[in-house]
């Protein structure tokens, strides 16, 4: 590890000032930043410890929807009531995530912004475009059995590694920054993860010292909340394919709502709406369901030894699909 300074931040602004240099990254949890920084794949010369800012509470909003501070851990977000009553998606997605430990630790603003698994990424005697630009993807032509098959692009095919952010991209979150120049700003998580196209280096839009200081819920969404994972071993694994799912149906058993967010296979947490329209108001046979995985998969690209990944997903799709309509009609 290369040697850095430490400084640690008492409010925001500070925390901003001290880390508006390129060279410094906050720190809080460090469960993913200190990896990194041992295998030197990250080298900041400064690191700003923000763990001690005021922003570890959960409040309600007006609207009936929650404010949650990044420094919130994955633990206590997880077991918060009003998660597990109003949004057990969420509650599910942290607890299939990572360990107990790593859950005491990790933070819900480090966990939006945790990078790749991918194996050349965390190699650093390995080209890679994350790493080094321009140097070249050995994952496309190499091992990439986990890598993604959805917003890939010649430069980079690494799959996004959160569970969280998946259920997070379901609920439509809201990400609340402070900028260097003292503003702030409210980015809809669709919109805060760059695809790689040729600067797979960018992963999100936050500016040079911009602080993420909160994350926002909508109102609770009513119906069956569910994550289904396919990983390798029972726990503590990234997902291969991952499901965020809340669905609901009327009386005569058609569908009234459906979210459905997928993780392991984007190169950020996968959400296509119009998937979703395909479903709402039909009564989830197989031929829509097969309609709806069409158009999710339409420009899915396996890079070989990740292209089981497809028919995985659809297969996904339809049991997550089948199993609420027969839940709710039960």
């Amino acid at each position: 590890m290369k040697r850095f300074e430490y400084i640690r931040a008492l409010e925001p602004q500070q925390a901003i000032m001290f880390a508006t240099p390129k060279d410094a990254s906050f720190i809080a949890g460090g469960t993913n930043l200190i990896d990194l920084m041992k295998l030197e794949i990250e080298t900041p010369l400064k690191l700003v410890d923000i763990s001690h800012l005021e922003l570890a509470q959960i409040e309600a909003t007006a609207d009936g929807g929650l404010r949650i501070g990044t420094l919130v851990t994955n633990s206590d977000l997880a077991a918060h009531p009003a998660v597990t009553a109003g949004y057990p998606v969420l509650a599910r997605a942290m607890l299939a995530g990572a360990s107990g430990q790593l859950r005491n630790k990790a933070t819900t603003g480090g966990n939006l912004l945790q990078r790749t698994r991918c194996y050349y990424f965390y190699q650093p005697d390995s080209t890679c475009n994350k790493r080094n630009p321009g140097s070249g993807c050995p994952a496309i032509n190499g091992e990439n059995r986990l890598l993604a098959i959805l917003g890939t692009s010649v430069a980079c095919i690494a799959q996004h590694p959160s569970d969280m952010a998946v259920a997070m991209r379901l609920l439509d979150a809201i990400i609340e920054t402070l900028k260097a120049d003292g503003s702030t700003r409210q980015i809809s998580i669709k919109d805060f993860y760059c695809l790689p196209k040729d600067t797979p280096n960018i992963e999100t839009v936050l500016e040079t010292g911009e602080l993420i200081t909160h994350i926002v819920l909508p109102a609770p969404i009513k119906g069956m909340h569910t994550y289904d994972k396919v990983r390798d071993r029972a726990s503590y694994a990234f997902a291969v394919v991952s499901c965020a799912a809340v669905i609901d149906t009327d009386e005569a058993g058609n569908l009234t709502t459906v979210r459905l967010a997928f993780g392991g296979i984007g190169s950020q947490p996968w959400r296509n709406e119009a998937v979703e329209g395909v479903l709402i108001g039909t009564d989830g046979n197989a031929n829509i369901i097969t309609q709806a995985a069409d158009l999710l998969l339409e420009n899915a690209k396996g890079s070989g030894q990740n292209d089981f990944k497809i028919p995985l997903t659809r297969r996904l799709l339809k049991q997550v699909i089948q199993r609420a309509l027969a839940t709710q009609g039960a």
